[in-house]
C-alpha cells in the first residue's frame, strides 16, 4: 500500500458574501476532490489543540500524526533542522522575517505593509541577511538565510518566555502594540530597529523600489523555540517516506521525523509554485521505494494572508486539476494499491488574514475500497455534516496508515 498525504495549506474558509454565501472550497471547481469525498471517508479533524496556536506547524504536526501537546516546542526549530543548522540545548531559535513596514516615526508608529517583502528572491534575502548578520551577530546570536523572506536567527541561552507575534497577523496594523514582549525584549527590540536603518536605503531595495517592488527594509523577529525531541516514522508506523513542500517548516518537520526531503525547482510557496514537479518528486519516491509522501501546498494560505479570494480559489483549483486528479490516475496507471489523504491542515479565512482553529475537512480514498459513496463535496459544511470528527487530530494519520 502507497500513503499519499496531499495538504492544501489553509484552504479552509468562511462564507463569504462575494460568494453568495459560500466558502472558497464550496465555490471552487473541485471535481477531484469530491470525487475522493463521495468514494472514501469525509469527515472533520481539530488539528490545533486547546491552548496552542492556530499556526501551520502545529496543524501540520498534528497531521503528521504527533500530538502537538506533547511534541511542540515552537515554529522555528522546523526551519532549521531543515536548512541543517543543528541547534544545541542552550540554543533557541527565532523566525527571522524580511518584511515591510512604512517610513512613518519613530519606529512604534510604522505599519507593517507587506509581511514578506513583496516575495523577495532568496538571492536579495542573501545579501541582506549577510549585513544583518555582521552588524547585529554576535558570539551568542547568528542569523541565517532561509527561503525568500523567511529567515531564520538563533540565540544561545536567550531567555525562555517571550511574546511573539507572527507578522501575517498584523498587516496593515501599526506595530507598535505588537512589538516584542518578555526578558530579552530590549535586545529583540533594539535589532529590530536597527534593521531598518540598515535595510532602508541598502542596494537591493532600492533597486526593488526603482522597478515598483516593496523593499525588504527591516527584520521582524518571531516563532521561538527549542529543537523538539519526536520519535521517527520509522519508529511510530514503521514506514519511510518523502516530504515534498516549497516551505522549511514542513520540510524540517519531516526531516526531524526521518523522513527525506525533495528539493523542487521552482517550488515557491505561492500560487506560481511547480505543481508539476511536486507531482514528479512525489511519483519519483513512490517509484524509489517510498511508501509514504506528505505533499504540502502552500499557495492557498498566502492568499488569504494577502485577501487575495481570487487567487486563493485558482490556488485550490490547481490542486484539484494538476496535483490530486494527475497523482490519483498516476497511480492508478500504476496498478498500484494506495490511499490518499486530503487535508487543509488549518483554516484562514480571507476576511481576517490570519489563522483560526476551527475543525477541517479531510478525506481518506483507498483504492481497494471500502467505498462509502456519500452525497456531500469535499468542503466546510458537506465535511460536518457527515458527522465525523476526529477530535484529537493527531490520531487521523494513525486511522489512515491502517494503525488505529
Amino acid at each position: 500500500m502507497k500513503y499519499l498525504v496531499i495538504v492544501g495549506d489553509g484552504m479552509a474558509d468562511y462564507p463569504l458574501d462575494k460568494l453568495g454565501g459560500k466558502t472558497v472550497l464550496q465555490y471552487a471547481n473541485t471535481p477531484s476532490f469530491d470525487l475522493l469525498a463521495r468514494s472514501g471517508e469525509l469527515g472533520l479533524v481539530q488539528t490545533i489543540p486547546a491552548g496552542l496556536p492556530p499556526g501551520s506547524d502545529t496543524a501540520n504536526l498534528s497531521v503528521f500524526g504527533y500530538d502537538p501537546l506533547e511534541y511542540y516546542t515552537g515554529r522555528s526549530p522546523f526551519e532549521a533542522a531543515s536548512l541543517g543548522i543543528e541547534l544545541g540545548p542552550d540554543d533557541t531559535s527565532f523566525r527571522c522575517n524580511l518584511v515591510t513596514l512604512s517610513t512613518d516615526e519613530p519606529y512604534a508608529k510604522k505599519i507593517l505593509v507587506d509581511y514578506c517583502a513583496g516575495e523577495i528572491s532568496t538571492a536579495e534575502a542573501d545579501l541582506l541577511l549577510k549585513l544583518i548578520d555582521s552588524e547585529l551577530g554576535s558570539d551568542m546570536i547568528r542569523f541565517f538565510t532561509g527561503f525568500q523572506y523567511r529567515n531564520l536567527m538563533v540565540w544561545n541561552g536567550a531567555p525562555e518566555e517571550w511574546q511573539l507575534t507572527p507578522p501575517h497577523d498584523i498587516s496593515n496594523k501599526i506595530i507598535g502594540d505588537y512589538l516584542p514582549a518578555g526578558p530579552g525584549e530590549a535586545a529583540v527590540l533594539k535589532m529590530m530597529e536597527k534593521s531598518y536603518q540598515l535595510l532602508e536605503n541598502h542596494p537591493v531595495n532600492l533597486e526593488r523600489k526603482a522597478r515598483g517592488l516593496n523593499p525588504a527594509n527591516a527584520i521582524w523577529i518571531w516563532g521561538n523555540g527549542r529543537k523538539p525531541r519526536i520519535p521517527t516514522f520509522q519508529e511510530k508506523y514503521n514506514i519511510k517516506g518523502t516530504v515534498v513542500s516549497a516551505v522549511d517548516l514542513v520540510k524540517g518537520l519531516g526531516l526531524l521525523a526521518g523522513l527525506k526531503k525533495a528539493e523542487v525547482k521552482g517550488a515557491t510557496g505561492y500560487i506560481d509554485t511547480n505543481l508539476k514537479g511536486k507531482v514528479e518528486a512525489a511519483l519519483e519516491a513512490f517509484d524509489g521505494g517510498d511508501d509514504f509522501v506528505y505533499l504540502h501546498v502552500e499557495a492557498p494560505d498566502e492568499c488569504s494572508h494577502r485577501f487575495e479570494m481570487e487567487n486563493k480559489i485558482k490556488a485550490i483549483e490547481l490542486i484539484d486539476r494538476e496535483v490530486v486528479k494527475e497523482l490519483k490516475e498516476a497511480l492508478e496507471t500504476r496498478g498500484l494499491e494506495f490511499s490518499i489523504l486530503l487535508i487543509t491542515d488549518h483554516a484562514t479565512p480571507l476576511s481576517l488574514g490570519t489563522h483560526t482553529r476551527e475543525p477541517v475537512p479531510f478525506a481518506i480514498y483507498r483504492s481497494n475500497g471500502p467505498v462509502s459513496k456519500t452525497e456531500w463535496p469535499f468542503d466546510e459544511v458537506g465535511a460536518a455534516a457527515t458527522g465525523v470528527h476526529y477530535v484529537q487530530g493527531y490520531r487521523l494519520m494513525d486511522h489512515f496508515l491502517q494503525r488505529d
